[in-house]
């Protein structure tokens, strides 16, 4: 057990490249259950895609165990303006995550309009701007035009929700 652990020392990639490799299996058993029949206008199907991707995803699991267990290590960053030493900036992270979490859980009940322009906002807030009235209405107008980008763009129905007879 000692020797197992001070083998895994240092090998962290492993975890990465399993988490590939079983995230690849479910998207490959997932795609081969996949029960349509034959068509000759689609002779492709739409099991090609997921058997694709899974395909990458297990290629790439097996690559990069390889290389760990060879003794590849990935490098620390080393990004012209980011202080690695700096712990993380909570007072950012926190109120950005909970613009996003407040998303999620307002979007089936006021629509996507009002929680998109709360995540916008909130999200331009967190990362510092005070420009409140400025950013507001720059956030109505961007969740507004994702709404009717994705309708009219993408043929999907964001929820409308307490704005359904306006929009």
């Amino acid at each position: 057990m000692k020797t197992a652990r001070l083998w895994l020392k240092g090998r962290s990639e492993l975890g990465l490249a399993a988490l590939l490799g079983v995230l690849g299996a479910v998207v490959l058993w997932d795609g081969l259950r996949l029960n349509t029949p034959y068509s000759q206008s689609d002779p492709v199907g739409p099991r090609t895609m997921p058997i694709i991707v899974a395909s990458l995803l297990l290629v790439c699991a097996v690559l990069l165990a390889v290389n760990v267990i060879r003794g590849g290590q990935g490098e620390a960053e080393g990004g012209e303006d980011v202080d690695l030493t700096h712990p993380s900036d909570w007072r950012t992270v926190l109120p950005l995550l909970g613009a996003f979490v407040l998303n999620v859980l307002l979007i089936d009940v006021v629509g996507w309009v009002i929680s998109g322009t709360i995540l916008f906002w909130g999200s331009v807030w967190a990362l510092g701007s005070r420009k409140y009235v400025r950013d507001g209405l720059i956030s109505v107008a961007l969740a507004v035009l994702t709404f009717y980008g994705f309708y009219l763009g993408l043929g999907i129905k964001l929820p409308a929700g307490l704005l359904a007879g306006v929009l």
